[in-house]
């Protein structure tokens, strides 16, 4: 083979191995299996959350699929690292009757290790009164798309300061990302009562 020929082979390859790449990353995944991580926190709305089982920082099982019937808040957020912003509002969801009865139940989801909140309680210890779920490998928070929205300092390591409603038939009826981190107890209870 000539020389020429031998290059242009080569970028005959290179381009079609480039428009093969562009082509894979412009295409919708929906038909793909395991693509459940939706493009929007709005694509939730209306459809089941996915099902997920997490220990707490107190070696408690959550499983997301046992609390049917009730209404459940989901509370991603930055964790150990978010002191004060994300620790009040894990003490205030904690803390707040309305959004843990008999019929509603809320939980904080953290990428960080149980034994670093174990020492966080001890320094307030309202944060204890609150279910904190551990997502150390981050598998929930990437399944639910969590680590790449504009609340998110840590773009694909950690979620950033986000909520979701679940209904009691386990089907997604509210997000809110808020990249402000404030407490938003009387919003959540405010959308609860429209559920």
């Amino acid at each position: 083979m000539s020389k020429r020929l031998i290059i242009l082979l080569l970028l005959i390859a290179g381009l079609m191995f480039a428009g093969a790449s562009l082509t894979d990353k412009g295409s919708n995944n929906s038909g793909k299996k395991g693509s459940a991580v939706p493009q929007s926190l709005n694509d939730m709305i209306g459809r089941p959350a996915p099902d997920f089982s997490l220990t707490s920082y107190d070696g408690k099982l959550f499983a997301l699929s046992q609390q049917r019937g009730k209404k459940v808040i989901l509370f991603f957020n930055e964790g150990i690292m978010c002191y004060p912003a994300c620790w009040n509002q894990m003490a205030a969801l904690g803390t707040d009757g309305q959004l843990n009865s008999e019929k509603v139940v809320s939980v904080s989801i953290v990428t960080d290790e149980s034994d670093e909140w174990k020492m966080a309680v001890k320094k307030m210890p309202e944060l204890g009164k609150g279910t904190i779920l551990m997502d150390s490998d981050r598998r929930v928070s990437n399944q639910y798309g969590m680590l790449s929205l504009a609340s998110s300092m840590h773009k694909g390591t950690m979620p950033g300061h986000t909520y979701l409603i679940v209904d009691e038939q386990g089907v997604v009826r509210y997000t809110l990302d808020d990249p402000k981190m404030g407490v938003q107890n009387d919003v959540l209870v405010s959308e609860l009562a429209k559920i």
